[in-house]
């Protein structure tokens, strides 16, 4: 009973985020105009439309462009992930690898460099953004293979290396990322139009900043491979393209003061709050006192479940009630196991619980964390639910979740046990959302 209700919480977050509820209201035509987040555009004074879409939510949202302003395009481009294309009249699909670039995502970057290079005042660019871009529409520098650029992605991704810091590295070896995409398109306008997946909604941050100004350096970026002790580990290739912007033979990202921003707007137009509120919502509608903690989640996995199983431990008020997290942990894998952040922070808050004694626990719990975009790290799953109802059963005990999380493989033990939340692809992403129902 509680896992379903728990599981409609979530699914109205996400369908609050889905492209066909937030995209119309920013993409129209009216009166001879075309409408693009706040800008105008006379329709007779534009050349050419040129629409990227890139992310987890891509193809939704190029369906909805195609509905709504799909006889005025005169290219499209959709890039998105293996398995998550939908039937497109107007826009060519480019499925690629997240959340490390493969070949697919490097052709993506190539034929979206090429068709922005020489455009005039009048071309007018329309660059639909969300989460999993900077894996999908990528590029690499000439003297860098793309081995050397997985190898280098898997040392990220494994580190406990925050997406702003991870996205520093991305951004000094590219020319999409940073700004440079902008920098490319100049003189056409380009708008932007994000769902964001990062905490915070930060232009530059999410997708790599592909349109956005640049507050980084290549010192910067050298300063996150040192700091999490992978400068010595990359690829030689690597360290030399970074050395050559730190002496100035490569340029720097575009910063702020550039003249090639003054044609480029952003309009960021779903987010984790929107998708918070509307999951806080549905739960008032079921009968829960409910409030949202946070929507700016960030930290180490284990971390925050423990603090989050604490506050529903030690919770006084109304009953039932529920709690609502929303943002992105970072989980540093050691194991081999198969799993996902979200999959942990169950299982390690389900462990805390078995810690204590049953008397000590005066509330019984549910615990609900998933992924928005539908997956949770390599798997197939969006996320994990347990209730503390369960722990009584003796069918699970402390030593069993303590070596599952110690190979991080929370997956195989949901697997097991059951408590696996898959959605499959959503087509839209805005970090995770966590639910704890109190009653």
């Amino acid at each position: 009973m509680f896992h379903q209700a728990a599981y409609e919480i979530f699914e109205a977050g996400v369908n609050a985020v889905q492209p066909r509820v937030l995209l119309p209201k920013h993409l129209y035509i009216e009166e001879g105009y075309l409408f693009l987040g706040e800008k105008k555009y006379r329709i007779e004074e534009i050349n050419n439309l040129i629409v990227i879409a890139a992310g987890k939510a891509a193809a939704a949202m190029s369906k909805i462009t195609e509905e709504q302003v799909g006889k005025l395009i005169s290219y499209a481009i959709c890039i998105t992930k293996y398995n998550h294309s939908v039937p497109l009249a107007i826009f060519n699909t480019i499925e690629a690898a997240h959340p490390i670039p493969d070949i697919n995502s490097v052709k993506a970057g190539e034929i979206v460099l090429e068709k922005l290079r020489n455009l005039k005042k009048k071309d007018i660019i329309l660059l639909l953004l969300s989460g999993g871009a900077s894996s999908l529409l990528a590029d690499i520098p000439r003297d860098i293979t793309l081995q050397e650029m997985h190898h280098l992605s898997e040392l990220l991704i494994k580190s406990k290396a925050g997406i702003n810091e991870i996205n520093t590295v991305r951004k000094h070896l590219s020319c999409i990322k940073g700004g440079n995409l902008a920098k490319t398109a100049f003189p056409s306008s380009i708008v932007t139009l994000i769902i964001s997946d990062v905490v915070g909604d930060d232009p530059g941050t999410i997708a790599s900043g592909p349109t956005a100004p640049d507050t980084t350096t290549f010192e910067d970026a050298r300063n996150v491979l040192i700091k999490y002790g992978i400068w010595d580990l990359v690829a030689p290739s690597i360290k030399q393209h970074i050395q050559k912007g730190l002496s100035g033979d490569i340029e720097e990202t575009p910063k702020q003061s550039s003249h090639i921003f003054e044609r480029s707007y952003i309009k960021v137009i779903g987010s984790n709050l929107i998708s918070l509120e509307a999951a806080k919502l549905k739960a008032e509608q079921s009968g829960f006192y409910t409030k949202i903690l946070t929507g700016n989640l960030s930290g180490d996995t284990e971390n925050e479940a423990g603090k989050f199983i604490r506050c529903l431990l030690e919770y006084k008020g109304n009953k039932p009630a529920c709690i609502l997290m929303g943002g992105e942990t970072t989980l540093q894998v050691a194991g081999h196991g198969k799993g996902g952040r979200n999959q942990h922070f169950v299982l390690y808050a389900m462990n805390q619980l078995l810690k204590m004694k049953s008397n000590e626990i005066s509330n019984h719990i549910t615990v609900l964390s998933a992924g928005t975009d539908g997956t949770d790290g390599p798997t197939d799953a969006a996320g994990a639910v347990f209730s503390s109802s369960e722990l009584s059963s003796g069918l699970v005990d402390f030593e069993e979740t303590e070596k599952f999380l110690l190979s991080f493989d929370s997956y195989n033990f949901f697997l097991h046990h059951g408590g696996l939340i898959k959605t499959g692809p959503t087509q839209t992403n805005v970090m995770d959302i966590i639910i704890g129902l109190i009653h």
